[in-house]
Formats: C-alpha cells, structure tokens, sequence
C-alpha cells in the first residue's frame, strides 16, 4: 500500500478536515501519506492495534456506529465476504471518498468488477502488484454488510473469522484427545470462535480463559460460550499473561502470517503456554503434521508425549514446562 496510496491522493481530493477510517491495514503498514492526527485505524487485530497505537495512531477493533468520516481507506482481506463488508461499512458511513487498496492475490481486480457494477469508480492504479481505486461513499451496499451470523450447525461465526464454515477438523480432532477429568482453570489461547473453550466447559474445571487477538472472533465467542466460568480476552497470545498460573492449555496455533507459512507463530505459542503453566501443568496441542515443533515442545517442556493424531494432524501433550534460572 505504500507504493499506491500516495499516487492515489495526488488524483483523489480528501477533504480539509474530519476523520478518515483506515480499515483493516495489516501490521506494519505505511500510513505516512496520511495526515496522522486524522487517522482513526480500525483492525479486529490486538496485534495490529498495538502496533499503530505505539506509533500514536488512534485505533479501534470496529467501526463506531455513531461517527462519520471525512473518507476511508479499504484494506481488501483474503476473504471475499469480510472484504465486502468492509466495503458496505466504508460506503455507509463515509461522507467523501472511499478509497480501496488490495493485491491482486488479495481480489483486487475481482473487487473492482463488482465495484463498477454498482457505483462510479475511478480508474485504478496498477503497482507493487496490487491496485487502488476510489469511488465516492453513501452508496447502499446493505447486502454486503456482514457480522456473527448463528450457523447451521448452531454456532455463531462471522466473515474473516478462522474456520467460519464449521468446526475445523483439528480442532475436532483435539477435542476426541482431552481427558475425561479436566479441573482447575484453563486457557484456550488462540481460541477463536470459542469450539475448544465450549467443549472444556463441559468438564468440572474453575474457569476457562478465551484469549484471542481477532475481535470478531472473540465477539463470537461470546454468543457460542455463555458459561459464566468463562472469560474473555482479547490479546496477543504469545504475550498475554493470565491473573494467576494456569493448570492446563489447550490450543491448535496459527501458523499462517497472511497467505505465508511461518511456523515461528506455533512455537511462540508455545513458549507461551510453557510461560503461563503451573510447574506441573499441561499443554494440550494439535497441528499440521509437518510443522516442525518438536524442538520447540522439547525445549519448553520436560515431558512431551505424541499421541494418536492423524495423517494430517498430529496431536500432542506436553507436561512439566522448563523454567528458566536467574
């Protein structure tokens, strides 16, 4: 977006004042082209949010329903029915220009399509691999708007969402390899839509800690997990530090930044429940079979057990984390 948003508002007027949205940039964008102290950036992400806010930008996990900006910018996410609601969000609640920045890999030249089959767009602007264009806001896009939606299946989970069309088979798969007794209090980190922490809650534990760094996620977790045992955090995992020790983790870790692979994800994770573990706690774990987590299981636990897993996943149970001294 660096590349296009400064050759775009030298063709695009913003207006002299009032607020501009920046939806869903991801971590790390430049917004330099922007003026700062009109900024209001708007990510579902704990991550990202912590990230412009160090920077001194002011940030949100959604959209204020009674505010009106001056123009917004649309960052298009991998998921076509999330981009699309962002979209129907910048078009409702924008007085001026709504600006859209994607790759390609991202649907930008499909997002354009749809676009110009709806409103005036501008001609769009091709570099970095990707494109930016504009069209002017308070176009009715209402059939594009998006949020938790209850699923067939009877849970609730929205677009952008981790495994939003039903139960990841990991997940499932994890559940079937909890023990009978669980007690104590336990965290699901990463816990998305809430399917582990609900499963967990079934058991005769104290309280079941849901941290997830996605907003949208966790704002479904809420409707899928009414337990009044459970609580609700949304922050980074990797750096979230529980009221007190914690007897048992449960997680399938991400291990995807953007379209990337990057294992790194996994092993933070990890290291993170090493961290929050009582000295006899246990960390309940399953992932792609060819993620290369063993040395970082090793390293952070004294005593890891593979269990029965799958050709796809493997699932494991890590006991004792390894403190460090001094």
């Amino acid at each position: 977006m660096a590349d296009r948003l400064p050759l775009a508002l030298e063709a695009v007027t913003l207006p002299g004042d009032g607020l501009i949205a920046v939806l869903h940039p991801r971590e790390g964008a430049d917004l330099s082209a922007l003026p700062k102290h009109r900024v209001l950036v708007v990510s579902p992400m704990a991550t990202v949010c912590a990230g412009f806010a160090a920077q001194g930008y002011q940030v949100l996990p959604e959209l204020p329903k009674d505010t009106r900006f001056a123009a917004s910018v649309v960052c298009l996410t991998r998921a076509r029915a999330e981009a699309q609601a962002l979209l129907a969000a910048a078009m409702a609640r924008t007085d001026g220009p709504v600006i859209v920045d994607g790759q390609k890999t991202d649907g930008a030249d499909s997002m354009l399509k749809a676009l110009r089959a709806r409103v005036d767009v501008s001609a769009p602007i091709s570099k970095a691999h990707g494109k930016i264009y504009w069209a002017e806001g308070g176009a009715d896009f209402a059939d594009w708007a998006g949020g938790p939606e209850l699923q067939p299946g009877g849970f609730w989970t929205a677009p952008g969402v981790f495994s939003a069309d039903g139960v990841d088979p990991a997940s499932e798969l994890l559940v079937q390899a909890l023990p009978e007794v669980m007690v104590g209090t336990v965290a699901d980190l990463g816990a998305g839509w809430g399917y582990l922490s609900a499963y967990i809650l079934t058991r005769d534990v104290k309280a079941v800690h849901l941290v997830e760094a996605h907003d949208m996620a966790l704002q479904c977790a809420r409707h899928n997990v009414t337990d009044t045992r459970a609580q609700f955090h949304w922050a980074d995992a990797t750096t979230w530090t529980p009221p007190e020790q914690i007897d048992a983790v449960v997680m399938n870790p991400p291990f995807h930044a953007g379209r990337t692979a990057d294992p790194s994800l996994g092993r933070a994770f990890i290291a993170a429940a090493a961290r929050v573990l009582k000295p006899h706690g246990a960390l309940w774990m399953v992932a792609n079979r060819h993620l290369p987590y063993e040395d970082a299981l090793e390293q952070a636990f004294t005593k890891v057990v593979d269990l029965d897993g799958d050709a796809r996943f493997k699932l494991v149970r890590a006991e004792r984390p390894k403190r460090k001294r001094g």
